[in-house]
């Protein structure tokens, strides 16, 4: 049967190009507009784009549940500012994060913000493999500072400055980059995670 996939709705973005990909990868996909739907989910994607305050604003009421959710091992994924929302919190912000990744986010220290573009990924981990073309898209001004080194799975050099774009902790992982948006390496991607999912249930 095919992964059944939560995608978080928190209305600061375009949900289409994610949920397409995901389904052209053979997945069974459905919107939640109401973050409680999550504590049932099978899997869980938290896509990008958006503000982190603004991004949190819907889920903070279910911070503490989807947190024991993300702990308790259910498979999960984190795009850019979905990524960015599963630390404790952001110099972007005011409001806490999900806090599953000790550690915060920070604006990037390149004198060119945002980093927008193609650019690579250094990881040796499973999402990435039989990707030869390590090439991905990314747009953000901010990035993950993980105080536990062993979060960071991945890294990226932009403007001098490396810093980790590729994150897991238990069954969630997160990625600076956008897969979606990446051709076929980002199709992989998905591919890759939809694979590891489904190991998980």
């Amino acid at each position: 049967m095919p992964l059944n996939i939560t995608i978080t709705d928190y209305g600061v973005g375009n949900l289409y190009s994610i949920r397409r990909s995901l389904e052209k990868c053979g997945a069974n996909v459905r919107i939640a507009e109401d973050m409680s739907e999550i504590e049932e989910a099978e899997c869980i994607v938290f896509p990008g784009v958006g503000a982190f305050d603004a991004t949190m604003e819907k889920i903070l009421p279910y911070r503490e549940k989807i947190l024991e959710k993300l702990e308790s091992g259910t498979p999960a994924l984190g795009i850019c500012i979905g990524m960015q929302i599963l630390f404790n919190g952001s110099e972007e912000g005011t409001v806490p994060g999900i806090g599953l990744f000790d550690g915060n986010v920070v604006k990037l220290s390149s004198v060119v913000t945002p980093h927008m573009g193609w650019n690579t990924v250094e990881s040796d981990d499973q999402l990435l493999s039989g990707i030869e073309d390590r090439h991905f898209y990314f747009v953000h001004s901010y990035r993950g500072s993980p105080s536990e080194p062993d979060i960071a799975i991945g890294t990226t050099e932009y403007d001098g400055e490396r810093f980790p774009s590729f994150f897991r902790r238990f069954n969630t992982y997160g990625t600076q980059f956008h897969p979606e948006k990446s051709s076929l390496s980002g199709r992989k991607v998905l591919d890759n995670f939809i694979r590891f999912a489904e190991e998980q249930l």
